[in-house]
């Protein structure tokens, strides 16, 4: 939950909703969800029976090693997309589907290869009162079976003062109930909660507006589990904020969310040669978590979206192919109302993963592994190219004409598959020869790239 993107419905009222040829020094190696399959795939307010065919037909396939899905938790009632932030018990029992649906698909996507990562709601409960999703009655501070008032931060007001460390992380986040993070029985509940996804088999979690919460708690809260498995936190950098993404590296991975901005401004800028220097100012790569946008991104314009059509593709395609952090494609859906909640149906979602620009990439990232950055090129302008050691090169141009250029390669001389035009099965008509010195004679289309690894 971003801090400031939100002013929610009833006493909450919406959303606010946040030249030549050159070898670069590499970039810091990529961030630690274990295993060799490290990109993620956010399938926001994903039905979990949906999720589950998603990893067998198209996660899986694709060489994603990871799904992080909406949170788990009976939550107040209501259409808008944001409902399933404001939790009234631990309860599986939401509109995205029950305790069954959520272990079927836990089960579905490890047959498929696919790790789980639960987006898990711990720093507040709802605002207000009323009758949540699975029929939990609550007020505000009384949710049965969960918490009571003793369980809440004394500061019953919303934060007014982000570089006020006390204010940030005891005071209410747009309203909602301040979970008192330093009790142990609040520690003891949470830990509980996270170890019982856990025992369904999840692989890790997402913490939602960790920077709400102090990294001494959250640490605690870890230290309880039985076997807490990878995290990764929500702390959004804020230039002169009391509350730094830096202190919470030591309890897990943290989601950096000046790299879409940095995208944002490359791309809509016509200056892709600034990506060179794009770990610069930010987390360090083996605990950056980098994303082109997520939900919150893209309705407080802070980042590009899928409205941005070809350059937002290019931007997941630059992510994908960069070795600084570990990658998370985000895939939603359509919205003009910003608080509009997921499709009822088919329709309707953007179903960004399942591109072939970006699964063709998905399997570039698992081909160059951690192979470092080499023979950056760029035209000072809309366009850049770069290898991964003797494993990849890509090429991308922002323009809106075709570019003709013979690039230097680390690659051996061979035929490769052109993966973001190349269907999984066949290379037709999408081939590129590399010389045995390595040079490739690439026609990059105009919004366009052409990538190549060794293993297509």
């Amino acid at each position: 939950m971003q801090q400031r993107s939100r002013v929610l419905g009833g006493a909450l009222a919406g959303v606010l909703a946040a030249a030549g040829l050159a070898t670069l020094a590499p970039w810091s190696s990529q961030a630690t969800p274990p295993g060799e399959r490290t990109v993620t795939a956010t399938l926001f307010e994903w039905q979990y029976a949906d999720v589950a065919t998603a990893c067998t037909d198209q996660l899986g396939p694709a060489g994603y090693g990871y799904v992080e899905v909406s949170p788990a938790s009976e939550h107040i009632q209501g259409g808008q997309w944001w409902t399933s932030y404001q939790p009234v018990s631990y309860r599986i029992a939401g509109r995205l589907g029950d305790r069954d649906a959520f272990a079927s698909m836990v089960k579905a996507c490890h047959g498929a290869g696919v790790k789980v990562i639960a987006d898990a709601v711990i720093n507040h409960m709802a605002a207000a009162s009323g009758t949540g999703t699975g029929g939990t009655r609550y007020t505000k501070y009384h949710y049965p079976g969960s918490y009571q008032d003793q369980d809440f931060h004394g500061c019953r007001k919303d934060i007014s003062d982000y570089g006020n460390r006390d204010d940030v992380q005891n005071c209410e986040l747009v309203g909602l109930a301040d979970l008192d993070t330093g009790s142990d029985a609040v520690r003891t509940t949470i830990a509980g909660y996270l170890d019982d996804l856990r025992s369904l088999g999840v692989d890790g979690f997402r913490i939602d507006a960790a920077k709400h919460i102090s990294a001494t708690d959250l640490a605690a809260i870890k230290g309880k589990m039985s076997d807490p498995g990878h995290w990764v936190q929500e702390v959004i950098h804020g230039s002169g904020e009391a509350v730094q993404p830096e202190e919470y590296t030591g309890i897990g991975d943290v989601d950096e969310f000046r790299y879409g901005g940095h995208l944002k401004s490359a791309f809509q800028g016509g200056d892709l040669a600034q990506l060179k220097s794009i770990a610069d100012g930010k987390l360090p790569g083996d605990k950056a978590r980098t994303f082109v946008d997520n939900w919150d991104t893209e309705r407080n314009g802070s980042t590009l979206s899928y409205k941005d059509g070809a350059a937002y593709t290019l931007a997941n395609v630059f992510m994908l192919a960069s070795p600084y952090g570990s990658p998370n494609v985000y895939s939603g859906y359509e919205w003009s109302d910003k608080d509009a909640g997921p499709p009822s149906g088919s329709d309707g979602w953007t179903d960004q993963h399942a591109t072939q620009e970006i699964t063709g990439m998905v399997g570039f990232r698992n081909a160059v592994g951690s192979a470092g950055l080499t023979d950056w090129w760029d035209n000072d302008g809309s366009a850049i190219a770069f290898g991964r050691g003797n494993a990849g090169f890509v090429a991308l141009n922002n323009g809106d004409g075709e570019l003709k250029q013979t690039f230097a390669t680390s690659l051996p001389g061979g035929t490769y598959c052109n993966v973001i035009a190349a269907a999984p099965s066949s290379c037709d008509g999408h081939t590129v020869t590399v010389a045995d010195d390595g040079k490739a004679e690439l026609t990059v289309p105009a919004k366009g790239a052409v990538a190549l690894h060794i293993a297509r």
